[in-house]
């Protein structure tokens, strides 16, 4: 390893870090104390990852089985595992950080960590730093990526760009030692997010397809590889895939295709954008995720035009152009299938792929549309600046990436400072005996988003919470809904006994202008005893 490699590693590196602090900003000047926890995905993410770090220490065999939404099974599985993340953010929870400022570093590492992954794969199909630069900022950071800081897993893809870095060494090298590179980052990705592993797996299957004609003459040391890779990977994802399949075969959590629409794009998803510049010219249609805008930025686009034009003149070499028709199939694919019901070729794949059924925002395979696009771009600046003055090509291409970084801009975004979990859930967490929580008010099923902040704070005491968030709701939850809506009448109270649960913490602010009478009734209920009143005049009640 030559001292100028670890050089150009090294540098790429510290520019992708820098780059994520900017288009997080501000979120770097106090990861501790700022936070995204308006948003319930948000949080729902931070009790995903603390849950993980503290079951894989004390208890790995019961990982899925959540604190929340008791007493369902396997809770786990109704969200994105980000076992990966998890495990990356250990040194700082460990160090005594917060799940907020473990989320936030995660947040701002995952972004460069799938920007270095996009440099790594733009870097191999163009030898060119600079173009390799652009190509993984357009990838990394755009009007998808940075519209979903709520969406972690979103952040940690750099599994994608990898897995196709292996697949394209295998092509053409036809070493054995890629197939198992490309099994470790889909195991990768099947233990960050669902979505990213299936979208990885429909990148790889449209690449080996387009490129069949090249790696037919490896087939013959490729192929073997391939399968036994691909059986050891299944190996290791199995125990992640169950608890899965327990989930949707007992309790229904299948999206059916009819779902699906609601979560589609359209083609004019293509030509729009979210971006603070690209809104001076036109106004966007929203500052969230949906509806979606997929418009990767005029640089990138004309770019990534001149690699098409680049490889229809010839101008390119035999496997560049093979790559980059590769990835204008990706690109096409993406589309297509981003589409969902808008086109017929989404309900072919749904009833043949069992994995599709999981999926329910099918507009995200646009993640392929951004790569394809982005790598692209680094190839056709490649192209554009081949035979030109080192400086001059130098000084081109900074400003290009400049323009690039200036188009997907969202920062400064929206934080909210964090105060830290109301010290009086810590007074569960020493309650001897067992213990099952009600918060009050205990939402309906069309309303589960606002439990989220009471799933946040069970991480201070991990006892069983009967409420619960996630993108599914299970029956109980429905069974109880309506009754523990009514607190504190007599036949909630009695309902919220007979289910199991110990005590209720009871958030008045969220009666709003009931608060008063509201406490009045629980204070002189002879079921409730009152332990203790926090922040806010939350206050915790046992259950006689």
């Amino acid at each position: 390893m030559t001292l100028a490699w670890r050089s150009h590693w090294t540098h790429a590196a510290l520019i992708a870090v820098l780059t994520a602090i900017v288009h997080t900003w501000p979120l770097a000047t106090d990861p501790a104390g700022l936070s995204l926890n308006y948003n319930g995905d948000v949080q729902l993410n931070e009790w995903i990852v603390a849950w993980v770090q503290r079951q894989l220490l004390h208890d790995p065999l019961h990982l899925f089985q959540g604190n929340m939404f008791y007493p369902a099974r396997d809770v786990l599985a109704f969200s994105e595992p980000l076992i990966v993340p998890a495990v990356l953010g250990y040194p700082v929870r460990l160090a005594g950080g917060s799940p907020v400022l473990v989320h936030n570093i995660l947040l701002i590492g995952g972004f460069a960590l799938t920007m270095v992954a996009g440099y790594a794969l733009a870097y191999e199909w163009t030898s060119h730093r600079i173009a390799s630069l652009l190509a993984a900022t357009a990838w990394t950071f755009n009007t998808l990526s940075l519209v979903r800081l709520e969406h972690l897993q979103a952040t940690h893809a750099y599994g994608l760009p990898l897995a196709l870095l292996a697949a394209d060494r295998l092509i053409t090298t036809g070493q054995r030692k890629h197939a198992g590179w490309l099994a470790g980052w889909m195991v990768v990705m099947a233990y960050s997010s669902g979505y990213l592993v299936i979208f990885t797996a429909i990148a790889l299957t449209v690449l080996l397809a387009v490129r069949l004609p090249e790696w037919r003459s490896n087939a013959r040391r490729a192929v073997p590889a391939l399968v036994l890779a691909a059986v050891g990977a299944g190996v290791i994802i199995l125990p992640l895939y169950l608890p899965y399949r327990r989930v949707a075969a007992q309790q229904g959590l299948v999206r059916p295709i009819e779902q699906v629409a609601e979560f589609s794009a359209t083609l004019g998803a293509y030509a729009q954008s979210k971006t603070r510049l690209h809104a001076l010219i036109r106004e966007p249609a929203s500052s969230t995720e949906y509806p979606p805008a997929y418009f990767p930025g005029i640089v990138v686009s004309l770019l990534a035009v001149a690699a098409i034009m680049a490889d229809v003149s010839r101008r390119l070499d035999a496997v560049t152009r093979s790559r980059t028709r590769a990835l204008v199939a990706i690109a096409v694919t993406a589309v297509v299938l981003s589409l969902g019901t808008g086109t017929p070729v989404y309900g072919w794949l749904y009833a043949v792929l069992p994995p599709l059924s999981s999926i329910r925002a099918v507009a995200r395979f646009g993640v392929l549309w951004m790569l394809a696009v982005g790598v692209l771009a680094g190839v056709g600046l490649t192209a554009l600046l081949r035979g030109r003055r080192a400086r001059f090509s130098a000084t081109v291409g900074v400003l290009l990436l400049v323009a690039v970084n200036a188009e997907a801009l969202r920062a400064p975004h929206r934080l909210e400072p964090f105060r830290g979990i109301p010290r009086v859930y810590d007074l569960l967490a020493d309650v001897p005996g067992p213990v099952v929580l009600v918060e009050v008010p205990f939402y309906p099923p069309e309303a589960v988003f606002m439990n989220a902040e009471y799933v946040f704070n069970s991480t201070a005491h991990w006892r069983p919470l009967m409420n619960g968030y996630s993108g599914f709701t299970p029956s109980t939850y429905r069974e109880y809904a309506w009754v523990f809506w009514n607190f504190p009448d007599r036949g909630s109270i009695e309902a919220i006994r007979a289910a199991g649960a110990t005590h209720i913490m009871v958030h008045p602010r969220r009666f709003e202008h009931e608060a008063t009478a509201m406490m009045t009734r629980a204070l002189a209920h002879p079921a409730l005893e009152r332990i203790a009143v926090g922040r806010d005049n939350v206050t915790l009640f046992r259950i006689r």
